[in-house]
């Protein structure tokens, strides 16, 4: 039989047992809390460019204040279409805000304005949304063929409108465009997908 020493005992080490499936749960937390971060940021970076809209050149698509979300990511992979609401830096001036206009013509295509209607290719442009004719046909009053990276963009609000029409915009070069404009986050009621 064994004695049992009672009191102090310096020599002798306490065992630590290591519970190892919350040590497992705190891990699995962290790579979850890691990924959730890194989905965001990406997220944001890539869908959440938030700007807001400056003047009435869209309405009543898009109104003066109202903010919108860009998607900066689509137009790596694609190239924007006609009809595409597009944020782009007017001339790569990174000391402004973005412009927000719809874009009516892509590279190689021919346009010209005339008795107030848009001519794309010699074909007069219809459009999904109702448009005033043009007072002002700007630079595009002659015909002009686009570059293989430019593009032709107007506001739809055409007669309040700074876009390609006015050469201190002119036609905006690919590597300008930030991204497409897609969903209106305010003002609440406006809350939605851009047509």
């Amino acid at each position: 039989m064994r004695r049992r020493v009672r009191g102090l005992e310096f020599g002798r080490k306490k065992e630590r047992k290591i519970n190892l499936s919350l040590f497992q749960e705190i891990i699995v937390w962290i790579l979850e809390i890691a990924v959730t971060v890194v989905i965001a940021v990406v997220f944001t970076y890539f869908f959440g460019v938030r700007s807001t809209v400056i003047g009435p050149s869209m309405s009543p698509q898009l109104e003066d204040g109202d903010e919108v979300l860009i998607d900066r990511f689509m137009y790596k992979f694609i190239s924007p279409k006609s009809g595409d609401i597009i944020a782009f830096l007017p001339n790569g001036n990174t000391n402004t805000h973005y412009y927000l206009k719809r874009v009516i013509a892509v590279p190689g295509d021919t346009v010209q304005i005339k008795d107030g209607s848009v001519y794309v290719n010699g074909e007069e442009f219809r459009e999904e949304i109702e448009t005033a004719r043009m007072e002002d046909a700007g630079i595009a009053g002659s015909e002009m063929t686009l570059a293989e990276d430019e593009y032709f963009v107007l506001g739809d609000n055409r007669n309040n409108s700074e876009d390609s029409r006015y050469a201190n915009i002119g036609n905006i070069r690919e590597d300008y465009i930030i991204g497409k404009a897609w969903f209106v986050i305010s003002p609440r009621e406006k809350l939605g997908f851009i047509q």
